[in-house]
């Protein structure tokens, strides 16, 4: 790993006193690095929409089986992690290179919660490598600049957007962020991607009431979009089957869990 692409060891100052996202993920999902903040916003969004845990649960869950899928059945050994969030168990390098030891990954945040921990995700099997790079994904070209210092960008890359783009509030300058990042990749480059939707075949009505009530009092502010508005992001690109599911049912098996009102789907660039 290059040394200017490591993390500050110094102070990062957090903002305790209003929950956010990453943290009151990880409160999700069970994880320990959130603050009572973080745990009174999250126990009240899952009192207003119950189904938020199973779809956190089941957004990490779609990571695992994408990555393996990207890893074990498409040869994919460059992966690029936008929107990282808190390390918890089975990150996406620990997965790819549970596949291909030599695989190499780079994490992408902004945020000063997940910076403190980067250190934890800055782990490599032997012969791979893994890095971590401070950047905006509202910046696709300079998450493409960072990148480069650890992917072979000549060689296809998985992208990964899981529970990201919701954070880019404008649809037209989600697709952007997407073509751009996209058009710097070669073909056989995949896009997985992960996004909450209100949509009513997928039980999402009730994420209207729980986004009002996050926007008000947690950051940063959250969209949620239609099918149609995630199927544009997959545009130019050969969706994979079962196509854009519920993410609780992509390539789940039989005995899948229940419809979550987040849409999953993985793409491959022709």
């Amino acid at each position: 790993m290059s040394e200017h692409h490591r993390p500050s060891s110094g102070p990062v100052r957090l903002n305790t006193e209003v929950a956010h996202n990453a943290r009151v993920w990880n409160y999700w999902i069970g994880g320990r690095d959130n603050y009572e903040v973080d745990q009174q916003v999250g126990d009240h969004v899952a009192a207003m929409f119950p189904v938020i845990r199973d779809v956190a649960r089941a957004d990490r869950e779609f990571l695992g089986r994408a990555v393996r899928h990207l890893a074990a059945e498409r040869g994919m050994r460059q992966f690029l992690d936008i929107g990282t969030g808190l390390p918890t168990l089975d990150n996406t390098h620990e997965i790819a290179q549970r596949v291909a030891p030599g695989s190499r990954i780079v994490y992408v945040d902004n945020d000063p919660v997940v910076l403190v921990h980067a250190r934890s995700l800055l782990t490599s099997a032997p012969g791979g490598a893994t890095d971590y790079i401070e950047a905006d994904v509202h910046d696709p070209e300079a998450v493409i600049r960072g990148a480069a210092a650890t992917l072979d960008l000549g060689r296809p890359v998985a992208v990964m957007l899981l529970g990201i783009l919701n954070f880019v509030l404008d649809t037209a300058r989600a697709q952007d962020i997407v073509r751009v990042l996209m058009s710097a990749l070669p073909s056989g480059s995949c896009l997985a991607l992960t996004h909450p939707t209100t949509d009513a075949d997928l039980g999402g009505q009730g994420n209207v009431e729980a986004m009002r009530f996050w926007n008000d009092k947690a950051t940063p502010p959250i969209t949620a979009r239609t099918r149609a508005e995630v199927m544009s992001f997959l545009d130019g690109l050969e969706v994979l089957e079962p196509g854009l599911v519920s993410c609780a049912r992509w390539r789940a098996g039989s005995g899948s869990a229940a419809v979550v009102p987040q849409f999953g789907a993985v793409a491959v660039k022709p």
